[in-house]
């Protein structure tokens, strides 16, 4: 196994009422879920709520003592379905996975939900990655809540508005019968707090009960005559009785100074940033003492109409900070305004940015041009920053792109293909989400398109005629296991697609974390593992199949040369095998150091280039692009070129000197093995080659004397 161990965290799961929680605000969630009666859990893993679905995975007698039920979902689709359990029962189930890509794959099961309504509570957790360090589409939650008629929690980024909004979330969707989204991003997810723990509670109905007693209301299935009685219900009975609940439990925060004819509007999830600006504006202390009127939008959907007129009342002008685009709470919130007949003038994407995150930075110096057009004895009265100009750090920082991780399995395919396009020229490579998408930066520079997780393949459908060359599809064994299998390789069996795709099996979900998958090859556990990729492939009916080890970067090139030449049609499928380096130094790393501790002899490889020897020519850096690779000065004082040197973070892959070897004959490479507890034979050996060395290195010295006299 693997996957990380979460036995610290999952301790934290048991404490109880008068006991502090400490910890990041995902795991936060987790503990939350428990304390609110859930009786069921279904996720997706994804940056940033992988550790949620970690944790609770590793919290299976915690779970089964308190009957809660869980699942790592085969997809975002599959976790939304598990919502079905509270259309008809009490019962209160809580899904999660990475937004907005998960949320599109789930929309389907989402929309029929939304329709339908829930009796029990239904929360969405949605890790929300917008803004610069994003690696996904910029997109918002927003739009599909709006869509579907799902509510929207945006709590403020703190442990206790966190844990809070997730009690609140169970309560406003049974006292509405709607699902709630609750919407975390990045920094929320991982910044560190506490609060103050309170007891686990079992559901209060349990899934037993549910399943003993079946419930059948034809009323919540979405067809018609009922699919139109769902959207009226909306507007007349579901809306009213969220705005209801969100005021009458003041789900929303008024903060700041008091009375002023100039107010701030927030996404609650933007509130720490809002005070980080004020702070430096000297409008704010740390803890959120801000002279000015602050309205906190806890719930971003629905918007509370008396809320919204009591603050804007006594205001001549109103800066809203809503991150993103389209502009849904202005236009809304504008709206609200003009109906309600208030002479507040609201403002926002005029000053700050149509899109883009909203750093703090970029909210001071919005709040700069709305404080001098409104208020500019405020803004004459506060300090320009608290840091000087020239104490500030330079914004010329250097571009620092992703890449592969030192050692990783997925490098040698993308060498391959480029010693390829030197043999047949450029070909058109279909991407896929996961750690292989890096390939299109630089060195590599390969990939046209990626269209989501698991379509590396229908990404080229479209390209499925004659031509004197095929496409090159790349796809994971998570992207595999997600989407890939039907929509990919089911597609082109049955189109008689002629092309050729790549499938990368890493062992485990490498990208979002190392969680197994269906054909992970690790043993026991409580899930069902070990199933074959080719047999899953042959099953659904490929015939030209070819699995290689991707380490051998000769047969890696011959099965890609093979299926690109191969006068056969129809779908050629290739498995290159190769297990994720971060995970086998996490599998590895504590078994050798045991063994080592207790003296066992271990062989570890490390590779070098002799200074020397080597050229300068670096087609070992260029077609690998392995960040244990790097230059250093050539010792020889006759050549200028830089010699390649291996930094000690090699793992002894020997995927350089491979790429060296194909690309120019290199014999500058070399492999060492590091032998701990060397035994007796050892020790020989090692003094044997010395002294054979010590010799040849003598009489070397003796010639070049010779030679210089």
């Amino acid at each position: 196994m693997a996957e990380r161990s979460f036995e610290h965290e999952v301790r934290k799961l048991r404490l109880g009422a008068g006991e502090v929680f400490r910890g990041e605000g995902v795991l936060a969630v987790t503990k939350a879920l428990l304390q609110s009666g859930v009786a069921y859990v279904g996720g997706y893993q994804g940056a940033p709520i992988s550790h949620l679905m970690d944790v609770l995975c590793d919290a299976r007698e915690v779970l089964d003592e308190l009957g809660v039920h869980f699942e790592s979902s085969a997809s975002e689709a599959a976790a939304a379905a598990m919502l079905a359990a509270s259309v008809n029962y009490p019962l209160r189930g809580a899904v999660t996975w990475k937004s907005t890509v998960g949320t599109n794959v789930a929309s389907d099961a989402l929309a029929n939900v939304a329709s339908s309504g829930v009796r029990g509570g239904a929360l969405i957790i949605v890790g929300e990655d917008y803004g610069e360090g994003s690696s996904i589409m910029q997109e918002r939650s927003h739009a599909f809540a709006m869509k579907s008629q799902i509510w929207l929690l945006d709590p403020r980024p703190n442990t206790e508005s966190i844990v809070a909004a997730v009690a609140h979330g169970f309560e406003l969707s049974e006292a509405s019968n709607t699902p709630v989204m609750l919407e975390l991003r990045i920094r929320a997810c991982h910044l560190y707090g506490r609060f103050a723990a309170g007891d686990n509670r079992r559901p209060a109905f349990s899934l037993r009960q549910a399943m003993e007693n079946p419930q059948r209301d034809t009323e919540r299935i979405v067809l018609p005559p009922a699919s139109f009685l769902h959207e009226r219900e909306k507007i007349s009975a579901r809306w009213p009785a969220a705005v209801k609940f969100i005021e009458d439990n003041a789900l929303n925060e008024f903060l700041g100074g008091g009375d002023g004819e100039i107010g701030l509007i927030v996404q609650g999830g933007l509130y720490n940033t809002l005070i980080r600006a004020l702070e430096l504006m000297g409008l704010s202390d740390s803890f959120g003492g801000a002279r000015l009127p602050i309205y906190v939008l806890n719930v971003t959907y629905p918007l509370v109409p008396g809320e919204v007129e009591r603050f804007c009342r006594d205001k001549k002008a109103v800066l809203l900070l809503e991150e993103g685009q389209p502009a849904f709470l202005e236009q809304a919130i504008d709206s609200l305004l003009r109906k309600a007949g208030l002479p507040a003038r609201l403002l926002g994407k005029e000053l700050l940015p149509l899109a883009g995150e909203y750093t703090h930075e970029v909210v001071k110096e919005g709040l700069r041009a709305f404080l001098g057009a409104h208020a500019p004895h405020l803004l004459d009265a506060a300090p320009l920053s608290v840091r000087s100009a020239e104490e500030a750090p330079s914004l010329n920082a250097p571009a620092r792109p992703p890449g592969f991780c030192t050692g990783c399995p997925e490098r040698p395919l993308f060498t391959a293909i480029r010693l390829l396009e030197r043999e047949m020229g450029s070909f058109h490579v279909s991407c896929d989400i996961g750690c292989h998408l890096f390939s299109i930066l630089p060195p590599f520079n390969i990939g046209n398109t990626t269209m989501g997780y698991g379509l590396g393949w229908a990404g080229a459908a479209a390209f499925n005629t004659d031509s004197d060359k095929r496409t090159i599809s790349i796809m994971g064994d998570g992207g595999f296991w997600h989407n890939g299998l039907t929509s990919g390789v089911g597609n082109a069996v049955f189109n008689r697609n002629d092309n050729v795709l790549v499938v990368i099996d890493n062992n485990y979900s490498a990208a979002t974390g190392g969680q197994d998958l269906l054909s992970s090859r690790a043993r026991g556990g409580i899930r069902s593992l070990g199933h074959s990729i080719e047999a899953a492939v042959r099953g659904i009916g490929v015939r030209w199949l070819r699995t290689v080890n991707i380490f051998d970067l000769k047969r890696v090139l011959a099965a890609l040369r093979k299926a690109l030449t191969t006068e056969e049609s129809g779908p050629k499928v290739i498995v290159a095998r190769g297990e994720c380096q971060l995970n086998r130094q996490r599998r590895m790393g504590p078994l050798l150091a045991k063994q080592q501790k207790s003296g066992a002899r271990i062989v570890r490889q490390r590779f070098f280039v002799d200074s020397e020897t080597c050229t300068g020519d670096h087609a070992c850096i260029r077609l690998s692009g392995c960040p244990s690779l790097t230059i250093r000065p050539n010792p020889n004082p006759l050549k200028e070129d830089p010699v390649a040197y291996v930094d000690n973070t090699c793992v002894g892959c020997g995927h350089c000197g491979e790429v060296a070897h194909a690309a120019v004959l290199c014999p500058s490479f070399t492999r060492v093995d590091l032998i701990f507890n060397p035994g007796l034979f050892d020790r020989a050996v090692g003094r044997f080659r010395g002294a054979l060395i010590g010799r040849l290195q003598k009489r070397a010295e003796r010639r070049r004397a010779a030679r210089a006299a």
